[in-house]
């Protein structure tokens, strides 16, 4: 049987601030912006080829502190690039670092090792990891 994480909760404390980050400077789709009341909305966004969506909103999601959420992870094939996408959208984003060494034997040195980190405007924190191939 297979177990997908399908979606993730980031509390925010400005729903159209968050979307306008997530939608225009990080690219993610927005799939839905409900609104359920004068004091529900949901808001789900999901990166670029990814099976997992975030969903950001007021009313009916659990209460948690805006910006308390820390490490979601991104995954990409070329780091390089990623990081070069997040600068030009305006996205203040670490240098690449490179964490640990690579425990197999592969062609790029980032691979599985590469990060680049950056928070959203509340300060809930992401990591972009590069792997390039899963063995």
């Amino acid at each position: 049987m297979n177990w997908t994480l399908e979606v993730v909760i980031v509390p925010v404390s400005d729903v159209d601030r968050a979307k306008t980050f997530y939608a225009d400077q990080l690219g993610f789709a927005v799939d839905h912006d409900t609104v359920i009341s004068e004091d529900a909305r949901i808001v789900q966004l999901t990166p670029p080829g990814s099976g997992c969506s975030i969903v950001i909103g007021t009313g009916v999601v659990p209460e948690m502190p805006p910006g308390s959420l820390r490490g979601l992870q991104l995954v990409v094939p070329d780091l390089k690039r990623a990081h070069a996408e997040l600068v030009e959208r305006g996205v203040q984003v670490s240098d690449i670092q490179v964490v640990g060494q690579n425990p197999r034997q592969v062609p790029d040195p980032l691979d599985n090792v590469g990060f680049v980190f950056f928070a959203d405007p509340d300060g809930n924190t992401w990591g972009v990891q590069q792997i390039s191939s899963r063995t």
